[in-house]
């Protein structure tokens, strides 16, 4: 990392990330996660509710730049919310990657959502050509003004999501090999704990946020604490700008 080398193209650092062996490995009967998130030097997760404040231009690229290369997106329906999820893919660059690539124009989209507390006004919602599935233990449906093409993986344990059973469903009845979470904290926490996740990005931004560690504050990982903590195994590091992109796998999945 220091002394600095020659520039690593965000396209070459996704293919090294070798994800089409992950995707084909036959023995697997869930996707391979990978976790995607930010936080300041001091841990947080979010400024104003959001963490769009946190990144800059690199985050931005590599965030893109690991949507082209799985088959579908994840978020926690708090997230969609806060962040206003819309098309996943933007760029007729990175439409052509993916095509490239054996995958579909745009990733299959997955909202995780207990209450189904979304509506149409969402972009992601509102956009006709959206491909969306909600993962939720209720029967119930999304509102009629959500335009996008929406199915549902209805998993229940205990009147919780069963998230082992809704990955299972979205590999084998959904053709998900490899899926990308972007948050929440707290669903971030759920995948963990349930032997869920393979790898781990995170961007630390070279930023202090201070605020009552007693308080809402939201770090990556949200709720009861890790027990043991997981280990893990550091398989890469960039920097930007001062900015650094660590890639750890996580040892206990």
């Amino acid at each position: 990392m220091l002394p600095a080398g020659p520039a690593t193209p965000i396209e070459q650092f996704v293919e090294e990330l070798e994800l089409a062996e992950a995707r084909d490995a036959p023995e697997r009967s869930r996707p391979y996660l990978l976790l995607n998130m930010i936080a300041t030097v001091d841990g947080r997760a979010t400024l104003g509710g959001r963490s769009g404040p946190l990144g800059e231009r690199a985050d931005k690229e590599l965030l893109y730049g690991l949507r082209t290369a799985v088959d579908a997106v994840m978020a926690g329906a708090g997230t969609v919310r806060a962040e206003r999820y819309g098309q996943l893919i933007r760029d007729d660059s990175h439409r052509r990657l993916r095509c490239e690539r054996g995958l579909a124009e745009e990733p299959l989209a997955c909202i995780v959502s207990g209450r189904l507390a979304l509506d149409g006004e969402i972009p992601l919602l509102a956009e006709a050509d959206s491909r969306v599935v909600v993962l939720t233990p209720s029967s119930a449906s999304l509102p009629q003004d959500c335009r996008a093409q929406i199915d549902y993986v209805r998993a229940s344990r205990d009147g919780l999501l069963d998230l082992p059973g809704a990955m299972a469903e979205l590999h084998e009845r959904l053709g998900v090999r490899t899926l990308l979470c972007e948050g929440g904290p707290h669903l971030n926490a759920q995948l963990l704990a349930q032997g869920l996740v393979d790898e781990l990005f995170l961007t630390v931004s070279p930023k202090l946020a201070g605020g009552d560690a007693m308080s809402e504050t939201l770090r990556i990982v949200s709720g009861p604490e890790l027990d043991p903590p997981l280990t893990l195994e550091l398989a890469g590091v960039l920097e930007h700008d001062s900015y650094l992109f660590l890639r750890y796998r996580v040892a206990a999945s």
